[in-house]
């Protein structure tokens, strides 16, 4: 069994559909993991190939931004992952959620797996790692314990301004008293599986609250779902061959990489179907690597 997660965590995920306060980083990573951020945010604040700088922190950064990919790579986060999900794991996404001190910006009720059309899968989990203080006051996640176990609901768009949900979508009825908030020190993570019902409210602190979202997913999970996509395989192999596997970025916004951002930010936009694509990736590194700027 993997080190990175005790029985008794195993356990509790299984039970309650989260987990957390699980150390990812020390603080002299988080630090340098922060501040390479901000530095993005102050050299890069244009974007690169006609996509602003938040659109890559929010859809696929992975595939055009090397911290991003490294962070998802991180050997202490995906000893913890393969403990439950098994040895051969994939990303699918990885996002940043930066909520600014005095942000009114929130994150309503929902289930992650909603719209990304993988169908109602066990072989997901998403990490949610801390690059600073995640409290109550700067407006942490709220999980409701066992809701993974009610299969899928319904959500409806709302298409709120200060909702960082893509369309807003938000679970109709949720009883609030049953939450159990998931307050993060710097460096810890959170795992909620994809059916938890979970939540956030406004940063009303005095710092920047900053987290990385990493979506985990398996090689069993394109088995049922329709239509093909992407994802980067991290640990083990995917001897399914489901998924259409990418590489890491070459480098910062390399043109090649742009390129394959535009055509898998297309695809998935348009609900892959099935066949429509080769087998072959689009975002294969050339054999020969190239330097990272």
């Amino acid at each position: 069994m993997p080190m990175g997660l005790s029985l008794e965590q195993i356990e509790a995920y299984q039970r309650d559909g989260f987990l957390t306060r699980i150390r990812a980083f020390d603080l002299n990573e988080v630090a340098m993991a922060r501040q390479a951020i901000e530095a993005l945010e102050e050299q890069c604040s244009d974007g690169a190939g006609g996509h602003s700088l938040n659109q890559f922190f929010r859809v696929n950064g992975h595939l055009v931004i090397p911290l991003l990919a490294e962070i998802s790579k991180a050997e202490t986060i995906l000893d913890s992952v393969e403990a439950l999900l098994g040895p051969n794991l994939l990303v699918w996404s990885v996002e940043l959620f930066i909520k600014e001190p005095g942000s009114g910006k929130t994150v309503s009720w929902h289930q992650d797996l909603t719209y990304w059309g993988m169908g109602d899968t066990d072989d997901e989990v998403t990490a949610w790692i801390a690059l600073s203080d995640v409290s109550i006051e700067a407006g942490c996640m709220r999980f409701i314990p066992g809701s993974h176990k009610e299969g899928m609901v319904a959500h409806h768009d709302t298409f709120c301004d200060h909702n960082l949900l893509s369309r807003g979508q938000e679970i109709g009825s949720v009883d609030e008293s049953q939450a159990v908030f998931g307050a993060l020190r710097p460096g810890e993570m959170s795992f909620h599986h994809g059916r938890c019902f979970h939540a956030s409210g406004p940063n009303l602190s005095g710092d920047r609250r900053i987290g990385v979202a990493i979506r985990y997913v398996t090689p069993d999970v394109r088995n049922e779902a329709p239509g093909r996509d992407y994802a980067m395989l991290v640990r083990g192999q995917d001897a399914a061959k489901g998924w259409i596997n990418v590489a890491g970025p070459r480098r910062l916004f390399a043109p090649e990489d742009l390129t394959a951002y535009d055509q898998i930010l297309q695809d998935q936009s348009a609900f892959l179907t099935e066949g429509a694509l080769d087998a072959v990736s689009l975002y294969q590194h050339e054999q020969q690597q190239e330097t990272s700027a």
